[in-house]
């Protein structure tokens, strides 16, 4: 999708729909709620769906409003699915049709994010005829999703060993306190909470642990959303704007000391301690969210 919402990407792309959970970050997936249950586009366990030829044409579109724009758009890959799941019903042929498609846009900043870093290093693009892969492509940044420091200790790992020019972490949703070693293989770190009917809070002391440390490695970090639900105090730091007509004791529930009222993505934000985190690695810089 051109113009996506989605705050730290461009666009969004998605080759096939469909997927599996596999930790306690899936269990209020929106693509799921979206695709299976009100769309039902996809049995969300079952067969992936491929999207349509002209789908697939719209990148080649994107990349060449670049090159005549002098930008670099950020392209997410993928928002519905997770093209290293190694499902059965994905056919080496759809794989190696999405490498073809990302080598024939360097203009494009494909940001390929995953929850099985594990299956990356045998679907890399030589598998499939491709060029070769080597330190990585230029225009591919290779991502991770974890939630807690459980997923961060074993996927963390798993990224940093594949070559790759470009890594990045996405903490979303936070689900915890998370420690993660900034050591410069790691290149931009997103965080957020979660959004939808059973969303979770995150603690501002989780957010503010990870901006700190990137803070501190000099990692470029940037605050996604508070999610569902907004964090409260005695001082008022995070209370969105026009909240206040949502107060009440059925909207608020407490964490670890910390009243959240829900008042829903849009009006929780994304300020963290007053200030918007949007920071980009350098070599995005050409792009604007």
């Amino acid at each position: 999708m051109k113009n996506s919402r989605i705050e730290w990407t461009d666009h969004t792309f998605n080759p096939w729909i469909g997927c599996t959970k596999v930790s306690p970050g899936c269990d209020h997936c929106y693509a799921e709620r979206l695709m299976d249950h009100r769309m039902h586009k996809v049995s969300w366990n079952g067969a992936r769906v491929r999207t349509s030829s002209s789908y697939w044409r719209q990148p080649l579109r994107w990349d060449k409003d670049a090159a005549a724009s002098g930008t670099r758009p950020r392209v997410f890959c993928a928002s519905l699915a997770d093209i290293f799941d190694g499902h059965p019903s994905i056919t080496s042929g759809w794989v190696g049709d999405l490498w073809h498609l990302i080598h024939s846009t360097p203009h494009l900043d494909w940001l390929l994010l995953t929850k099985r870093p594990q299956n990356i290093a045998h679907m890399l693009p030589e598998s499939y005829g491709m060029p070769a892969w080597g330190y990585g492509w230029d225009n591919v940044w290779l991502g991770t999703s974890i939630e807690n420091q459980g997923t961060a200790n074993l996927r963390s790992v798993e990224l940093r060993i594949i070559p790759a020019r470009h890594r990045f972490i996405s903490c979303e949703p936070l689900l915890g306190p998370v420690e993660i070693h900034l050591d410069g293989r790691l290149h931009w770190v997103i965080a957020g909470g979660e959004s939808g009917p059973q969303a979770r809070p995150l603690h501002p002391d989780w957010a503010r642990s990870l901006r700190d440390q990137c803070v501190y490695s000099g990692t470029p970090f940037f605050f996604k959303q508070w999610g569902e639900w907004a964090p409260w105090d005695d001082d008022n730091w995070s209370l969105p704007a026009g909240a206040d007509d949502v107060i009440a004791h059925d909207h608020a529930i407490t964490l670890d000391g910390v009243e959240f009222l829900r008042v829903g993505k849009k009006r929780a934000g994304r300020c963290l301690d007053g200030l918007t985190w949007s920071q980009l690695p350098a070599e995005m810089r050409k792009s604007t969210p």
